[in-house]
Order: structure tokens, then sequence, then C-alpha cells
């Protein structure tokens, strides 16, 4: 009957699934006091804005903060850089790098 009951009425359901509760955790590596001199990560992922997202950004961060350095990543493939081939590369980037801004653009 498709979930509907015989009397006309329909079982509604949701679509959210019974998960393990996660307890909430804070971020744990500190603050930056100041962004100048320090190297920030660019993580960029391929969805179509989130290249122009951290262009400006950049901009932003570089009108700020000129002794900032900043350094792009690209992710080549839609999966987590820890697992995929590219662990290497993502964790020599990431041990480069002071603090991490990420955009993902639809």
């Amino acid at each position: 009957m498709n979930g509907s009951k015989p009397d006309g009425q329909y079982a509604v359901l949701s679509p959210w699934a019974d998960v393990d509760p996660v307890p909430l955790k804070g971020i744990s590596a500190p603050r930056l006091d100041d962004l100048s001199g320090k190297k920030i990560g660019l993580l960029c992922n391929f969805k179509p804005a989130a290249r122009p997202i951290l262009k400006a950004v950049e901009d932003k961060l570089k009108a700020r903060y000129p002794t900032c350095e900043l350094i792009w990543y690209s992710p080549t493939v839609n999966i987590a850089e820890i697992i995929g081939t590219e662990k290497a590369k993502f964790e020599e980037w990431i041990n480069a790098v002071h603090a991490v801004v990420l955009a993902v653009g639809d």
C-alpha cells in the first residue's frame, strides 16, 4: 500500500537517520595572534565557485597582511586527500602552513 493506511492517511517518516551522538569538540589548535609573516594555506575543492571565493580571500589577506605567504592546494579528485593517492603531497602541504582557509563553492 506504499505506506498508506486503509483510512487514506499516510505514514510520514523522517529522512534523518538514528546516529550515535558525537560530543561537541572545539578547535584544538591555538588561534594565531597575527597572520603577518605566516604561511596560510588556501584549500580549494573542484567546485566552480571555490576558486573565485578563495581568490577574493587571497586578495583581502594580502591587502591586510602583505607579509603573509599564501599557498594554494587543489585536490584533483573528490576524495579525502588523507586517504587518497595524494596523501604524501597533502601532508607535505599541510605541514608547511600555519593555518588553512577552505572554500567549497557550487
